[in-house]
């Protein structure tokens, strides 16, 4: 299910694996199992986990939750895209940095709502929505983006929930609504 048949060996980096995720502090993470085939119809899928197995050899047990299966073609086109901004995030947190790599990545449970947000908005487009989108999606706090996931997420967090509720809702705010490139300073009411 996502994974290579046996599991997936992690690569462990002063108790931090994958995206700022360290098993010590808590289990509960998110899990990029990235195909090797870089064929356009694999599919990425993320699950959220709530486990660690010790061996650090992880599989896909019964329990973990499928939230996303996205396109390896999009995939390929968001990942640089997101591999910087939480590496921005982990540097300043002075944490080891991680990469998108073929097998089980790990990210931690906050940068993982962010992921999730940005793959379910994008879920069903065409890629021309891909700039807009990782436009508004940077353009987010790491909060408006909790946010947003937790609102998605109540009614319609699994994967192939895509077409209704909040999941729509998600692809008219970072698709359908376009930023301009231009910088914007806040107006002063002027009291």
């Amino acid at each position: 299910m996502g994974t290579r048949k046996g599991g997936v060996k992690m690569a462990r980096r002063s108790g931090y694996y994958g995206f700022g995720f360290n098993p010590e502090l808590n289990k509960n993470h998110f899990l990029v199992s990235i195909p090797d085939s870089k064929r356009a119809d694999t599919k990425v899928c993320v699950y959220e986990r709530f486990r660690w197995d010790a061996d650090g050899e992880q599989k896909i047990h019964e329990e973990d939750l499928l939230k996303v299966e996205f396109e390896r073609r999009k995939w390929s086109k968001i990942a640089e895209t997101v591999t910087r901004e939480f590496n921005i995030r982990l540097k300043q947190d002075r944490l080891p940095v991680g990469k998108f790599s073929s097998g089980g990545v790990p990210v931690e449970k906050r940068l993982g709502k962010e992921l999730i947000c940005l793959l379910w908005s994008l879920e069903g487009c065409a890629e021309s929505c891909i700039p807009t989108a990782l436009r508004n999606w940077l353009g987010l706090q790491p909060e408006e983006r909790w946010w947003l996931y937790t609102m998605t997420n109540a009614n319609t967090g699994a994967a192939g929930d895509g077409n209704r509720g909040w999941r729509v809702a998600l692809k008219y705010i970072m698709c359908e609504n376009p930023v301009d490139s231009r910088n914007y300073e806040q107006l002063s009411m002027g009291v």
